[in-house]
């Protein structure tokens, strides 16, 4: 193992901004500085394997050249990593990352694993998988107040590479550039409070005839863009601190990808054979005066249409990952904590249980695809639903970001609160869980409550977000008219 410390920074953004300019380079942002949530910041860039999935092709591209594949691209993945895997993966590792996959797994790879319909528009035009191996990575360890570049020496080209290396990072961090970016368009989105409400009553319908339980429905925002994806992203991360942010600039053959995540969601996570998922469904705003915000959090804790709701997703996530775990070994033990993060309240529940001794992290994520915290219950019915009433395919919005080490272990996020800056455009979603005694007006207003975030990045770089108001606005005329 290879191992050289650097020298710390509590604004991990300094480190990262060496390396943002290299190949595939990804930040896995833990939310500092100004988060109480930090712990780990991992840091990656020039994968010596790229695995790019596009339909039912699967290209795996690396030094000795460029493979395609139609097989499962979870399976291409377990089988690209297995050469490099540790024999022992027993050892806890120093670090929570020194070497591995890391990526996005975008929502719509569940047509890989589920027949589903083809009725909406793919305006993303992305990769349904753009995972690299890297061999190297910078962590920084925010509680100890240390920063290393580690690699396991998998690739033989690091030991060339390393010494360059370690000057980059080494060289002083100096000071941050002025974000160059531009929104140059006013907000829109796919669907208004009109067709919101004709989605809302058919989910009802659906409901009503006990064809599923729960339903997610998202709305799709876009704004005209130009200039640096990495300091629209610098804002995002000033402007709303979560515990599993991602910045990502990929590039495939046809264009570049700038991912721009500041999720507050874990999806899954292994460590040794333990897993653990924390589903996050109820929400609530937060509000300037503190008495009104306590009030808010009050009303999501004692909110029985939220737990209910939540312990839908719970159940199914338990029915997930028992299908790879030991029998008796799945558990809910922490329902319905409160977690306050910069603009919103949630409900977060815990779910663990303990690998099978023949499942890899990778099994896991795939019998748990997509998360089922975005898509309703029953799963399929629910992604079917999806499929039919959202007009756009959700791209990268609720995939997973992460990473699986060379150790077995894994961490990713459920991809929400989350842009895509690809083709001149910046898009993002916001959506949530319709059940049985949900009210129009107050899901539609959650959606927009849940993109608070990423409205508040447009406006901050010059974007007209007046479509909010007019929105919200035409949706209590229409509830007061029903």
């Amino acid at each position: 193992m290879l191992k050289h410390e650097i020298s710390y920074q509590q604004n991990s953004a300094l480190i990262f901004n060496k390396i943002a300019h290299l190949p595939w380079a990804i930040f896995l942002d833990s939310g500092q500085p100004k988060s109480e949530f930090g712990h780990y910041d991992i840091m990656v860039a020039n994968p010596f394997v790229r695995l790019i999935t596009k339909g039912n092709v699967t290209e795996v591209i690396a030094a000795n050249g460029v493979s395609s594949t139609q097989d499962d691209p979870f399976e291409v993945l377990k089988n690209t990593m297995a050469p490099y895997q540790a024999v022992d993966q027993t050892s806890k590792a120093e670090l929570p990352f020194e070497g591995g996959a890391l990526g996005y797994f975008a929502y719509d790879l569940g047509r890989r694993l589920e027949k589903l319909p083809q009725i909406a528009t793919d305006a993303e035009l992305l990769p349904e998988m753009m995972v690299g191996i890297y061999d190297w990575a910078v962590v920084v360890d925010h509680r100890l107040q240390k920063a290393y570049l580690v690699s396991q020496a998998k690739n033989p080209e690091t030991q060339v590479q390393w010494p360059s290396l370690c000057a980059l990072l080494d060289a002083p961090a100096g000071e941050m550039a002025a974000p160059q970016f531009e929104i140059t368009s006013p907000l829109t989105s796919n669907l208004d409070a009109a067709n919101y409400r004709q989605a809302f009553e058919k989910i009802q319908r659906y409901i009503q005839e006990g064809d599923c339980y729960q339903v997610n429905l998202a709305q799709r925002f876009s704004v005209q863009a130009k200039g640096d994806g990495w300091g629209a992203y610098q804002a995002l991360r000033d402007i709303s601190p979560a515990p599993f942010m991602a910045y990502m600039n990929l590039q495939d053959h046809h264009s570049k990808v700038k991912v721009l995540s500041a999720s507050p969601e874990r999806f899954l996570q292994v460590s040794g054979r333990h897993v653990e998922t924390r589903p996050i469904k109820g929400t609530r705003p937060r509000a300037a005066d503190p008495r009104q915000d306590q009030r808010n959090a009050l009303a999501l804790q004692n909110s029985l249409k939220d737990r209910a709701e939540n312990l839908m997703i719970v159940d199914l996530l338990r029915n997930d990952i028992g299908k790879v775990c030991e029998a008796g070994s799945v558990r809910a033990d922490n329902l319905f904590a409160l977690e306050s993060f910069a603009n919103v309240h949630h409900l977060v529940s815990t779910v663990t249980g303990h690998l099978k001794s023949h499942m890899t992290a990778i099994d896991l994520l795939r019998a748990c695809f997509p998360g089922g915290s975005i898509t309703g219950a029953p799963k399929l019915r629910a992604m079917e639903i999806i499929e039919d009433l959202e007009p756009n395919r959700r791209g990268v919005y609720c995939g997973a970001i992460g990473y699986i080490g060379f150790d077995g272990n894994m961490d990713t996020n459920i991809a929400i609160r989350t842009a895509i800056y690809s083709h001149g455009e910046m898009r993002f979603y916001a959506g949530g869980g319709i059940v049985a005694d949900s009210q129009c007006e107050k899901e539609y207003s959650e959606t927009w409550d849940k993109a608070s975030s990423m409205l508040q990045l447009v406006q901050h770089f010059g974007g007209d977000i007046s479509l909010r108001e007019q929105s919200l606005q035409q949706s209590a005329h229409q509830d007061s008219a029903n």
